[in-house]
């Protein structure tokens, strides 16, 4: 039997479609024309409110999701807007804007950083839709009383933010979001390269060995990663498998774009040996949360909320990441809220029980 919700006021999403200059010829050809969707409070619509502004916050989900995904029909639990509804309605948080924003790729997402090989989607959250949202609707329109939160990739993208981007932001909520690189994305890389193998050409035969060459250009493209990129983009249902491949690459365009490369990035193994290349790898630590606080201590000084959460469960073990990274903070003296919880990372949107209501009376 579904859950019964309690009757609340509802709140209202309304649609805006947005062209994107920043977005326009983006290299993986993605549309830069999207929608943008936007959760106004209840009480936007009220009288005694008409003229009242309120503060916002940024939804950035997580990879292979889109802001659509947030706002539609769930079995068994609420959505983004049911959850803000009964949140505001219950007095356990001030009405706030929620922006969706669409930053979906053909890699499967992004990690809302700037980034040659797949688009400056930064500059397309802060440059673009910060303004364009403030000139839609009635929001407070100014750093102090905006900001953002997310999970997984987009718990990254928030917590990154809030160190590159301070002037944009106020306050940030990072769920579970990728940190700590040597332990949550090394895991994956053998399967990954194994992975990548069947699309190798010639085709591995069984037999002896002589001797086993390392790549003429190690952590470039041979020509397996695009015959993959190519499967996955005729394919309507790639398998599990598929999607972590892809999703590897993804980080790698991310962390390690170059224009002069097969498909615009580098990987950071050796295609044939599987070598770890530590000058390629060093160039994804640079991006990792942990190595950046120290950086950008002063940004994040600057902000009026951190929230911090993951479960101790976590099936990618960012739960060790997150441990480091408050480790970090806290040596920076960087005031932040730090909370961990017994689940794993799938299914935990309920925790914006917690950090909306956090984040939205830093932003009133």
């Amino acid at each position: 039997m579904a859950k019964k919700v309690p009757q609340v006021r509802k709140g209202q999403v309304v649609t805006e479609i947005f062209d994107s200059p920043v977005l326009r010829d983006n290299p993986l050809g993605d549309p830069s024309e999207r929608p943008v969707n936007i959760y106004l409070p209840a009480h936007y619509h009220e009288q005694r409110y008409s003229k009242r502004r309120f503060p916002v916050l940024f939804d950035l989900v997580g990879y292979t999701g889109s802001g659509q995904s947030h706002i539609n029909w769930r079995n068994f639990e609420e959505n983004i807007p049911q959850q803000l509804d009964r949140l505001i309605a219950t007095g356990k948080m001030p009405p706030v804007i929620v922006v969706f924003p669409d930053c979906f790729t053909a890699l499967g997402g992004n990690q809302y950083i700037n980034s040659s090989a797949i688009g400056k989607y930064a500059d397309y959250l802060t440059k673009e839709l910060i303004p364009f949202v403030d000139k839609s609707v009635r929001s407070l329109a100014s750093r102090e009383h905006r900001g953002c939160f997310g999970k997984s990739s987009g718990g990254y993208g928030a917590i990154v933010h809030g160190m590159k981007y301070a002037k944009y932001w106020a306050a940030v909520g990072d769920h579970s979001g990728d940190s700590y690189f040597d332990f949550v994305y090394k895991a994956e890389w053998p399967a990954v390269l194994t992975a990548l193998q069947s699309f190798a050409k010639p085709a591995l035969k069984p037999g002896a060995r002589r001797h086993i060459a390392r790549q003429q250009t190690p952590g470039v493209d041979d020509g397996r990663i695009r015959r993959f990129l190519e499967h996955c983009w005729a394919n309507k249902k790639p398998s599990g498998r598929d999607v972590m491949v892809l999703m590897m690459l993804c980080m790698a365009a991310t962390y390690d774009p170059d224009p002069k490369a097969p498909n615009g990035f580098r990987l950071p193994y050796d295609l044939l040996t599987g070598e770890l290349l530590e000058r390629r790898w060093q160039a994804w630590l640079k991006h990792d949360p942990i190595h950046m606080v120290a950086k950008y201590r002063d940004n994040l000084k600057s902000l009026r909320a951190i929230f911090i959460d993951c479960g101790w469960r976590d099936q990618f073990h960012i739960h060790y990441g997150t441990r480091l990274l408050s480790q970090a903070l806290h040596k920076h003296q960087v005031t932040h809220r730090y909370e961990e919880f017994n689940d794993t990372h799938s299914g935990v949107d309920y925790r914006m029980d917690v950090s909306l209501p956090y984040l939205a009376r830093h932003l009133t």
